[in-house]
C-alpha cells in the first residue's frame, strides 16, 4: 500500500539546515524535499514517462513531483499505481482537492518557476543519490494490472 509523501514532510529544523535535511532516510529525503529529483533521474532514461506535479487545488506550487506513464508512478516509494497513490495521497489530507498536471520545463525551470530546490543548493548532490536509490526497485514494476 502507498505511502503518501505528507507522512514524510521535513521538520522547521530540517526545512532550515539541509544537512539535517540530507542525513534522513532515503525514503523521507526523497519525499519530502527531494521528489523533484528522483522524478526526474527517474524519467531521464525512460521515454514513456513523464513528470507529474500534484498540489491542492488554488495552491500556486506543487507539493509533490512523480515520474508516471499515466497508469504507474514512481516516487519515494517506488513503483506504485498512479490512481493508487492519487487516491492515498487525497486520502492523507482530504480537506482540499488535489490536481495533477504534467511538467513541460526541464529541471532548472521548474525549480526556479515552482518554489523547488536546484540540485546545486542541497548538502550534497542529490542526483546521485536519486540514482543509487532507483537502483533499489526492480527496474519495472513486479504485476500488471488487470484491465477494467
Amino acid at each position: 500500500m502507498y505511502t503518501p509523501a505528507a507522512t514524510f514532510r521535513r521538520t522547521p529544523a530540517e526545512r532550515a539546515d539541509q544537512q539535517l535535511a540530507w542525513d534522513r532516510s532515503d525514503q523521507a529525503f526523497f519525499a519530502a524535499g527531494a521528489c523533484h529529483i528522483l522524478a526526474w533521474a527517474f524519467a531521464a532514461n525512460r521515454p514513456t514517462f513523464q513528470i507529474v506535479a500534484l498540489r491542492k487545488v488554488g495552491e500556486k506550487h506543487p507539493s509533490h513531483v512523480i515520474a508516471t506513464n499515466g497508469i504507474w508512478a514512481f516516487d519515494h516509494d517506488g513503483w506504485t499505481l498512479e490512481s493508487e497513490l492519487m487516491a492515498m495521497t487525497a486520502g492523507f489530507e482530504p480537506s482540499t482537492p488535489w490536481e495533477r498536471f504534467v511538467v513541460t520545463e526541464d529541471l532548472t525551470t521548474f525549480c526556479q518557476n515552482h518554489d523547488h530546490r536546484p540540485p546545486h543548493l542541497y548538502a550534497e548532490d542529490p542526483r546521485p543519490r536519486a540514482v543509487a536509490y532507483i537502483a533499489t526497485f526492480p527496474p519495472t514494476p513486479l504485476w500488471s494490472p488487470q484491465p477494467q
